[in-house]
């Protein structure tokens, strides 16, 4: 197949809606997460996977070895907003097809763009530990989801993404950034409050969605080869901005949401719709 071929097939699949059954978007507003098979094609993870890893490798700044970082470090390297550096990253990020997805699960009438982040976890990388991400979000309503997308199948000792069933619902923990005390606190707390714990493989092709305060982790990569994985954050496109809480907020309020003023919606520059009925 000639590259222009492949690249008009992988980009219609990007596009083509993905169907939800009403079970689905169900089990997402209980429990706070769906994982769902066969989003993606091995197409488009062939096509696009090298696409981001070069841009991974090639914009990562984090280079000290494993035994000097911190927690938060040896969990993955982390680069944010591929979309704005590359072409064919933007088509990936941009897809209609998993933009209506969040659509669908959210119940709302359209998504914007929060940001992309690609999270790769090294060889003997350690554990993501437990946290919740609106915790980082000067953000004023929970409709918020990110899509977790490896690419590549992730056994687990790889360490898949994780989630504690249904802990959108409870306030607990929402003062803790992602650290060593995250993981002891809300281990203890969640396993007190009996939340079901999903922790299994993914498929290749498979993708889950977690909404932004449910409580989520990863264990380390024992393998031999990176865990290496795509995530975009959308947000309901009537979302609000509201006055940061914390200074991971502050920051993102500049970095993520160009400082447009308190009590406003994100603008389309930075934040596009990126699927609206």
């Amino acid at each position: 197949m000639h590259a222009d071929t492949t690249q008009t097939t992988v980009v219609s699949e990007l596009e083509a809606p993905y169907s939800l059954s009403a079970d689905t978007v169900a089990f997402y507003r209980e429990n706070g997460y769906v994982k769902l098979k066969q989003v993606l094609s091995p197409a488009v993870l062939n096509h696009y996977g090298p696409i981001l890893t070069e841009l991974v490798f090639r914009l990562n700044t984090l280079t000290k070895p494993m035994e000097e970082r911190t927690t938060y470090e040896r969990a993955f390297l982390q680069i944010m907003n591929l979309w704005q550096e590359d072409e064919q990253a933007r088509e990936f990020v941009f897809s209609k097809r998993l933009a209506k997805i969040a659509v669908d699960l959210m119940g709302v009438e359209g998504v914007r763009l929060y940001h992309d982040q690609a999270l790769y976890k090294e060889p003997s990388g350690g554990i993501t530990p437990w946290h919740a991400d609106q915790f980082y979000w000067p953000l004023s309503s929970p409709n918020t989801v990110t899509v977790w997308i490896p690419l590549q199948e992730t056994p687990m000792e790889m360490g898949p993404l994780a989630f504690a069933e249904g802990s959108q619902h409870v306030e607990i923990g929402r003062d803790l950034e992602i650290s060593d005390d995250s993981e002891a606190i809300l281990a203890a707390e969640l396993q007190k409050r009996n939340f079901p714990l999903n922790n299994t493989p993914f498929e290749l092709g498979e993708v889950s969605y977690h909404a932004g305060w449910t409580f989520h982790r990863a264990g380390p990569n024992v393998s031999d080869r990176p865990r290496k994985v795509m995530t975009m954050i959308y947000m309901d496109k009537d979302q609000v901005i509201t006055a940061p809480r914390n200074r991971f907020q502050a920051a993102d309020h500049a970095k993520w949401l160009a400082s447009v003023p308190v009590g406003s919606h994100p603008e389309d520059a930075l934040n596009p719709v990126l699927y609206s009925y």
